[in-house]
């Protein structure tokens, strides 16, 4: 696909939708859980008005960046690892003057029972960080209230990240429910394998111990790259960071090899926040937009098989 397209340009207006890949003897899918709202300036602070002037097709009906909120699925036969867990049953009016409209979560479990599987039949829960949007179901209480939803699966955090979060000697944790994970937690370190065909990297930037996934099979690589990007407009200017980034200088360097990296044969993308196109190529011609989503399947079909 080349260039912009009606329907690319209504995807990119709605939050994603359950999609999937295959990738030889392993599937990835997209969870949904939500939409989170983006007001354009404030997430991306180096644009202009002019810039999405130009470019209203990155933009819903109110003005604002439709961002996906959610996870990804990962099975190899009967085993399943989840990268992320959504923002969880939760919704969020738009405050005025902050970088988010509203945001909603809550379709998380839905979306697992709709892909085949419930939160005891996952073997792991990754995360690519700590933010909210991303541990949201995680430290949400199973129905018999006793431990987090996924427990007892190990639940994998990068070494730098959960020392930002983990309970101190005083059993104290930034955040009181990531102090519930602490039995369940498992730290990775940078180039570890966590799931068969699944390895770890630590980029840091968005936040201290920010991870990234890479999945091989079939010939093929998909690099998850959690919140290293925000919106397919980054893809095309990777100096611009989100307000949210921990370190907006070491973030955009990584962007930059990251794009060039998604530039390569047989190399997919995952992006989180994709608005509906989280999965998708970058045109290595260098011609915009470089972000290219993968089509949808014969007959409508909203699942991608690459």
């Amino acid at each position: 696909m080349k260039g912009s397209t009606t329907g690319t340009d209504e995807r990119l207006r709605r939050p994603g939708r359950i999609r999937s890949v295959q990738l030889g003897d392993s599937r990835v899918s997209f969870v949904p859980d939500g939409v989170i709202q983006g007001r354009p300036r404030a997430w991306l602070p180096d644009t202009t008005d002019g810039f999405w002037a130009a470019h209203p097709q990155y933009l819903d009906a109110s003005g604002h960046l439709a961002a996906s909120l959610g996870g990804l699925l990962v099975e190899r036969g009967d085993r399943a690892l989840l990268i992320d867990t959504g923002f969880g049953p939760h919704a969020l009016p738009a405050e005025q003057g902050a970088p988010n409209g509203a945001v909603r979560g809550g379709a998380f479990l839905r979306s697992l029972a709709e892909l085949g599987r419930e939160p005891g039949t996952l073997e792991a829960v990754a995360f690519s960080h700590l933010h909210p949007d991303h541990l949201g179901w995680a430290v949400q209480p199973a129905p018999d209230g006793g431990r987090p939803l996924f427990a007892p699966a190990v639940h994998l955090v990068a070494e730098p990240e959960w020392a930002e979060h983990a309970p101190r000697g005083d059993g104290r944790a930034s955040d009181a429910s990531v102090a519930a994970l602490a039995p369940y937690v498992r730290t990775v370190t940078d180039g570890e394998e966590v799931f068969p065909g699944v390895r770890v990297r630590i980029t840091g930037g968005h936040s201290p111990g920010h991870a990234e996934f890479v999945i091989t099979g079939g010939g093929l690589r998909l690099i998850a790259f959690g919140d290293s990007l925000h919106s397919p407009v980054q893809v095309d200017h990777p100096e611009w960071s989100c307000v949210y980034d921990h370190d907006p200088a070491r973030a955009a360097e990584h962007r930059r090899r990251l794009i060039a990296e998604l530039a390569e044969p047989g190399t997919i993308g995952f992006g989180v926040h994709f608005a509906d196109v989280v999965f998708g190529r970058v045109d290595p011609d260098g011609r915009e937009p470089a972000w290219r989503p993968l089509d949808a399947g014969a007959g409508g079909d909203d699942r991608l098989i690459a």
